[in-house]
């Protein structure tokens, strides 16, 4: 097939979207897809663009059995806002019009767009309907819906009805709508897709390179943990968060967390990552003895870092569970650690952590004292970190694998193009949920 992605973040970035669609991408091209790539250059979680990729408006990388990849201009503002942000995401979409538009010429099988940014769905939408292509939107975020309910552009009004209006014409014209957790779509559903275009396409890991380490004391044979080693944390309880720092994290939890734990010698607190709330975070825990900040880490070092934790720690803001899903979660759970989350019950973060698998610990958002008394449990329960830990693996394992993941993904591509590449848009929907 001729599969054009279309999408703002794209490898190397080292976290969330931009880590997914980039092996997404790879392993296409490997398997004889014709795979091109319109996108912008790294600058996410740093909200600046990696010093390489400055100083060229436009750029092809063009490598032997890899997609093609053009690179296009747009606005990274060094502090995002609200209106910011929205200048970023439609400078993207005008940086990338005459490079999608030429796209029409190379006459792709399928356009395939992830939201964020919705900004490009009518871009795709138009490629595809011009070449006659199938269109597949996918949503890593509800970007247009998290906007408002995360306080980044302001709610009700008629700006709000207007942009809701716009998000659901738009989604459902679309031949294929899929999403990363059943409760994502599930709302994809009430946006009036018609339910046999809406599919479940998860997130996934390489289960075998992130892996559990032995865990307490290190058997001959396994070398020592290298971050517990270099940081001096043999023997301790170490609590991490690793990922993307920005405003849907609910970060604002972690520094009084560590602060509530500072008495006890024993436990300590890594925040590794990257974004615009780093600053402020940094500034929250100046001067604690049992927190230490750590930059963004290579790949080749991930799973020695998510096998340093004895416990993770997933804070979210309240409202953000079903629009986002972490995409740091598939990590944890092949890393074989338990995991505290906050989320609001029967949210999908919520199904997968204290569900059937039980990988760990939910409490209420937004909730300090709720945080710290499920620290305090696992802190004093190995045998229950053990148990949950292994459960998540064994969740990682039987359904985030890469390879079955993506090979799924590869097969529902070449069904949606075989059977009919020329879909109708789908019909507005009123009544009735999706079948996932």
């Amino acid at each position: 097939m001729r599969i054009l992605i279309y999408g703002l973040n794209y490898h190397p970035e080292l976290t969330g979207i931009g880590k997914y669609t980039g092996e997404m991408a790879s392993w296409l091209a490997r398997r004889g897809h014709e795979v091109r790539v319109v996108t912008a250059p790294p600058y996410y979680p740093s909200w600046s663009i990696r010093e390489d990729y400055r100083g060229k408006r436009y750029r092809t990388e063009k490598h032997p059995g890899e997609p093609v990849v053009y690179r296009t201009p747009l606005y990274v503002p060094a502090k995002p806002t609200g209106i910011k942000r929205m200048a970023h995401l439609f400078s993207f979409m005008l940086g990338s019009l005459p490079v999608m538009l030429r796209q029409c010429l190379w006459n792709p099988d399928v356009v395939f767009t992830v939201e964020p940014t919705f900004f490009g769905a009518p871009l795709a939408l138009l490629v595809a309907r011009a070449t006659g292509a199938a269109s597949w939107l996918h949503v890593q975020d509800f970007e247009v819906e998290a906007a408002f309910d995360l306080g980044l552009l302001p709610a009700q009004g008629p700006v709000h009805a207007l942009a809701l209006g716009l998000e659901q014409a738009f989604t459902r014209a679309f031949t294929r709508v899929s999403s990363i957790s059943h409760k994502m779509v599930e709302r994809a559903a009430t946006k009036g897709v018609a339910a046999d275009r809406i599919t479940l396409f998860p997130n996934w890991v390489d289960i075998d390179s992130v892996y559990p380490q032995t865990p307490g004391p290190q058997d001959p044979a396994t070398p020592p943990n290298s971050f517990r080693r270099e940081l001096n944390l043999e023997g301790k309880t170490v609590l991490l968060y690793a990922g993307n720092m920005g405003a849907k994290q609910g970060l604002e939890l972690l520094a009084p967390l560590a602060a509530s734990f500072e008495h006890d010698p024993s436990v300590h607190f890594l925040f590794c990552g990257d974004g615009a709330f780093r600053p402020t975070l940094e500034s929250l825990v100046n001067g604690r003895s049992n927190v230490t900040l750590l930059p963004l880490q290579p790949l080749e070092r991930l799973n020695d870092l998510l096998n340093a934790a004895d416990i993770h720690l997933l804070p979210q803001r309240a409202g953000a569970a079903d629009l986002v899903m972490p995409s740091k979660l598939t990590g944890i759970l092949s890393s074989g650690r338990p995991v505290i989350a906050t989320a609001d019950p029967g949210t999908q973060v919520a199904r997968v952590i204290a569900g059937a698998t039980s990988c760990g610990l939910v409490v209420p958002t937004e909730d300090p004292a709720a945080l710290h008394a499920a620290v305090e449990r696992l802190i004093a329960d190995p045998a229950l970190r053990t148990r949950l830990g292994a459960n998540a693996r064994c969740y990682a394992v039987r359904h985030l694998g890469r390879q079955q993941v993506l090979q799924q993904f590869e097969s529902d591509l070449i069904s949606l193009v075989s059977s009919s590449a020329k879909l109708a848009p789908s019909p507005p929907q009123h009544e009735g949920e999706s079948t996932f």
